[in-house]
């Protein structure tokens, strides 16, 4: 079994409290697409622990900074990330998760990601999870171009039409 990233999904957030709930929204929709339904909980609660670490208490008066939740399928697992945009105090693993399989890393320009790894359901890995088939809808077969309408407009009403464009507002005819 290999450990390489097989599928990867993310979103940016305003690292504001609502961003709890529109990661979870995200989650949901993801795993749902990842068809790996059963882990929607464990993911959901790791994700909401981590959000709720990295956005803490609001400062009000610093303008809003940005994080990103990522969710990755890697070889027996399934990893939840959370970067955060600010250059903030030391982030800590919250004490409900793992140790063992989660953890913070320190990324380049002081900003730090928390993470933490799931396991996968029993026999399966990130090769076997069935991803989305995007853009597999057919395309429109192309018509062939219709002969041009015989409209030609007359030289009278093309002289009127560019007469008009060049008239001033507010000029009569």
């Amino acid at each position: 079994m290999h450990d390489q990233t097989v599928q990867v999904d993310d979103l940016r957030l305003v690292a504001l409290p609502s961003a709890m709930n529109c990661a979870d929204l995200f989650v949901r929709f993801t795993l749902t697409e990842w068809r790996v339904t059963s882990m929607l909980d464990d993911v959901a609660n790791t994700t909401r622990s981590l959000v709720r670490a990295v956005v803490g208490e609001v400062d009000k008066s610093a303008p809003p900074a940005m994080i990103t939740v990522r969710l990755r399928l890697s070889g027996s697992r399934l990893s939840v990330e959370i970067e955060d945009d600010r250059v903030v105090p030391r982030l800590v693993v919250p004490p409900e998760l793992p140790t063992s399989s989660s953890g913070v890393e320190i990324l380049p320009g002081g900003r730090q990601m928390i993470w933490s790894d799931l396991p996968l359901p029993t026999g399966m890995d990130a090769t076997v999870v069935p991803l989305p088939r995007r853009g597999t809808t057919r395309a429109a077969a192309v018509r062939p171009a219709e002969e041009e309408s015989s409209t030609n407009l007359d030289d009278d009403v093309m002289k009127r039409i560019l007469n008009a464009l060049k008239r001033e507002p507010g000029h009569p005819e």
